[in-house]
């Protein structure tokens, strides 16, 4: 396999500004690319969303174009040296890019070695499905299906029980047991800082943070970086 890909999951890590807890992990998976194609369409604002982009592309040395300016957007993404998918409501997301008829290119696209990289929905892109999202259903896409980049589930911004809280709703974890009651795919629960970086078999889990993850009728796991996943997921 040669995919290539950054999957953070979070754009902004409190204290530092946007991306910039990645930018050591964008610049090494970028090494040798001059632009980046941005998909900005989990936010309504796509104009003010590709201007924020362009600016931390810049401090790494890129240069950003964003597809809801491209004229033909199926195009753009075929000449793409490589695309970052930012955050926002993946539902919004995964509609848009149905409508545009793009996910089966981008999906060859990285099959062929183009470095795809995703904060948040991003990151919930790369997945088989968008099912373990955090996002409310705003808009309804045709499918919940989404690249298959993975085979394996993300939940970004995973969030442990606070100690000593008097919530009594569902926790994060509860809510991936649920999923796991319909479904086999395992879940890699990002907290904030954590990445993933996927080169061809090899699945890095580095960044600030570290993960959960969960498998069906198994107990969960914790692993910190840096450590390679892949096994633990027990597939690719």
């Amino acid at each position: 396999m040669t995919r290539r890909l950054v999957l953070i999951s979070t754009s902004t890590v409190f204290g530092t500004r946007y991306l910039e807890h990645a930018f050591p992990e964008l610049r090494d998976a970028l090494s040798g690319v001059s632009r980046v194609l941005f998909i900005p369409h989990a936010l309504r604002d796509r104009h003010g969303y590709a201007a924020k982009a362009r600016a931390a592309f810049e401090e790494i040395g890129l240069s950003l174009d964003s597809l809801h300016e491209a004229p033909d957007p199926r195009r753009a993404v075929g000449e793409a040296e490589a695309v970052f998918c930012g955050g926002g409501n993946t539902f919004r997301l995964l509609k848009a890019l149905y409508e545009m008829d793009v996910l089966p290119l981008i999906r060859r696209r990285v099959a062929e070695g183009m470095v795809y990289a995703g904060a948040s929905a991003g990151s919930n892109l790369a997945c088989p499905t968008i099912r373990t999202t955090n996002d409310m259903p705003i808009v309804q896409p045709p499918s919940f299906d989404a690249l298959s980049l993975v085979s394996f589930q993300i939940n970004p911004h995973y969030l442990d029980p606070v100690p000593g809280s008097t919530h009594m709703g569902e926790t994060r974890e509860t809510r991936i047991l649920e999923f796991h009651e319909e479904n086999e795919t395992p879940v890699v629960g990002l907290r904030e800082g954590a990445i993933l970086r996927v080169e061809g078999e090899s699945i890095l889990l580095k960044g600030l943070a570290g993960a959960r993850i969960l498998r069906r009728g198994r107990e969960p796991v914790e692993v910190t970086p840096v450590v390679e996943i892949g096994p633990l997921l027990g597939r690719a």
